[in-house]
């Protein structure tokens, strides 16, 4: 599978994008347009291991919600994450068995490897 989940009107993810020059055949999804699915969640999880490495704790709601004071579980994560867009951390990039989540430049620089070889 090569595809990448990301948000058209986050700047950072348009520039991470623009910068990997990804071939032709990743599939792209505009999480606010085409919201993630519970099947494409779980991809996401079987190959990170974990909702909550998907799940991004810089969202306006996690602050709003006061989501840090909290103990949060999987489950938790999972339901947040498919409830409203913002909770997934961005980008998103399977590429093969790979996954790379959010935008360090250390993870760029390994998805950009990884595209590239």
């Amino acid at each position: 599978m090569k595809k990448m989940y990301f948000l058209k009107t986050c700047n950072t993810c348009m520039r991470i994008l623009k910068a990997l020059n990804l071939p032709s055949d990743v599939a792209l999804q505009d999480i606010k347009e085409s919201p993630i699915t519970v099947k494409q969640l779980e991809q996401m999880h079987a190959l990170s291991g974990s909702y909550e490495a998907l799940f991004s704790k810089r969202a306006k709601l996690y602050k709003e919600r006061g989501l840090k004071d909290m103990s949060l579980s999987e489950d938790d994560f999972k339901a947040m994450i498919l409830e409203h867009y913002t909770f997934l951390k961005r980008p998103v990039l399977i590429f093969n068995d790979n996954i790379f989540i959010g935008n360090s430049a250390k993870v760029v620089e390994a998805a950009n490897k990884k595209v590239h070889e």
